[in-house]
Parts: structure tokens; sequence; C-alpha cells
């Protein structure tokens, strides 16, 4: 393929992966636009300026989160390249626009990597599958905490079966922090498997990182954890302030921890997200228009607006051309 082709082949891949993510947009919010509708419908009788305040945070913290998310991306892939934060800023909001119209968000992974030179993508794929890892540790760990308070408080199970799931919940959750720490692990497993063990010069990054290494990358997962898991308070003590935090949180905790077990399409699985977000704080409150709601901003703020500003970066990806 001559140069001037491969230039034409990525600009039409560029403005396709651009037009794909905003179709995808608009369709949804043609549909999910009325939650919006109905949020200012239910803050009629609270204070507009509150109601400005409270946005304005959310909204920064979702700056916040995503730059957190940045510099963690930026401190895993230091075992490549180094990459200026900006770079790092690049890649995380590109493959949020990746991630819009993807399975899984599997996107969010090409749109990052992409910005990584050729030779060092494969391996960026494994370095980000440790920043994963990480935070859904921390997701699993939380949420099943407060899954159990969750089942003590309201749901009332027989006594031997909540001990088994309590039995069954630290397992788990010491397996996963355990693995995670010892993530080398994995790749010996992943040595030990016929036609993979040959990939072993990609997998090998995840041994890469140590202990205090792993560690810094909890940390980042925990702080982005905490972010978005004050998000969720702010507007849900805005529009239902009757909810104590000590019942609030827990519930944000349990939906997060459900939420990650969903295998889901970012811009159709609004509809389950609220679902299983009523399910739960039916036990609180019977203003579930107002926890749909709640989910439904976030959803925009924290993906929709991101995804948004990172179509103006994909046009910066080199598909070809990156330097070794």
């Amino acid at each position: 393929m001559t140069a001037s082709a491969k230039k034409l082949f990525s600009f039409l891949l560029k403005a396709s992966i651009v037009v794909l993510a905003f179709v995808f947009i608009y369709h949804q919010y043609l549909e999910k636009g009325d939650k919006l509708k109905q949020f200012e419908t239910l803050i009629t009788a609270i204070d507009h300026t509150k109601v400005a305040i409270v946005m304005s945070v959310v909204v920064v913290l979702m700056l916040v989160n995503w730059s957190l998310e940045s510099f963690k991306w930026q401190y895993l892939t230091r075992k490549l390249v180094n990459i200026s934060a900006w770079e790092s800023i690049e890649a995380v909001f590109c493959g949020l626009t990746w991630a819009v119209f993807t399975p899984n968000r599997i996107g969010e992974y090409a749109g990052r990597v992409l910005f990584l030179p050729n030779r060092k993508r494969i391996h960026g794929v494994f370095a980000m599958a440790v920043g994963a890892f990480a935070q859904n540790t921390v997701t699993n760990v939380v949420g099943l905490g407060a899954l159990l308070w969750f089942l003590y408080t309201f749901i009332h199970l027989n006594i031997w079966l909540y001990i088994g799931i309590v039995i069954v919940s630290v397992v788990f959750s010491l397996f996963l922090c355990i693995f995670y720490f010892h993530i080398k692990w994995l790749v010996n497993i992943l040595d030990h498997i016929p036609y993979i063990k040959k990939y072993h010069r990609f997998f090998d990054i995840m041994q890469r990182y140590k202990k205090q290494e792993l560690i810094n990358i909890m940390f980042f997962c925990l702080t982005r954890y905490t972010v978005f898991s004050f998000q969720y308070y702010l507007i849900i003590h805005l529009l239902i302030p009757v909810i104590p935090i000590f019942e609030v949180l827990p519930l944000i905790f349990v939906f997060f921890f459900i939420q990650s077990a969903l295998p889901s399409l970012d811009l159709l699985d609004i509809g389950v997200r609220g679902t299983a977000a009523t399910l739960l704080f039916v036990h609180v409150t019977n203003q579930s228009v107002a926890v749909i709601v709640t989910v439904s901003l976030i959803w925009f703020i924290n993906l929709i607006i991101p995804a948004i500003l990172g179509s103006v970066f994909v046009f910066n990806l080199k598909f070809f051309d990156r330097n070794s």
C-alpha cells in the first residue's frame, strides 16, 4: 500500500469511528433524553444555586476521574515507553470514544494502545489489563463487603446461608487481592498453555510490575473509585436528601459490583443500570424516578461527554506510521 493510500485509508477509518460513535450517542440520546428532562422537573423545587454548584462539582469530578485514569495509564506504560501526561490524556479520551459502541468497552483498549509505538501496542494491551485487574479488584472487594451489609440489613437470609455467603465472599476477595499482588502467577499459567506461551514476549510485561508499583496502581484505582462514588452520592443527595450517607454509599458500592459483573454495551446498558439501581434503592426510597435520573446523569457526564471530547483525539491516531 502506497503512502498516500495509507493516509487516505487512515483518515477514512478515523472518520468512520467518529461517525459511528456519534450515531450511537445520538440514537441513545433520542431514547434516553427524557431522563435528562425529568431531571429538570425534579429540581424545580430545589434552590437553583445549589443545583448549579452540585452539578459543576460533579462535572469537575468527571475530569478528575479521567485525569487519574490518564496518570495511571502513563504510569502503566512506563515499562514500555515514556509518554507525556498530555499523550496519556489523549489516549484515554480517545479510548472512551471507541468504548461507547463496543461490547464491554473492548474498543477502549484499541483507542489507547494505538497511541503507543507500533511494536509496543500488544504489550500495551496487557499493561492495560493490569490496570483493569486492579480496578476490578477494588470494585469487587468493596462491593462484596457492601453486599454483605445489604443482605444483612434488608434481605434477612437464613443464618447458615448468610454465613456461607460471607465465607465465599471473604475467600473470593482474598483470592483477588493475593492474585493481583502476585500477577506473575498469571504469566506462569499462560506459559503452560500451548499456542499461547509462544507469545510470552507480549504478556511478560505483567510480571515486570514490582509490588510497590502494584500498590501505586491500586492507589490510583481506589482514588478513582472514591471520586465516582462521591459523584453518585452528590446527585442522590441533591434529589433525595432524606437518605443518610451510611445507607447511600453501601448501596452505591453494591450497584458498582453488580454493574461490573454484567456484560454490556456502554450505550445500550443504561436501562439495565437504571433497573439494577432501582431494585437496590427501593429498600430506602420510593423515588425510583430520581434514582434512574441519577444513573442517567452520571452516564451522560462520565461517558458521553468524555466520548465526545475524545472524538477530537481520534484524528491524532496513527495506524501505520507511529514510530517504534
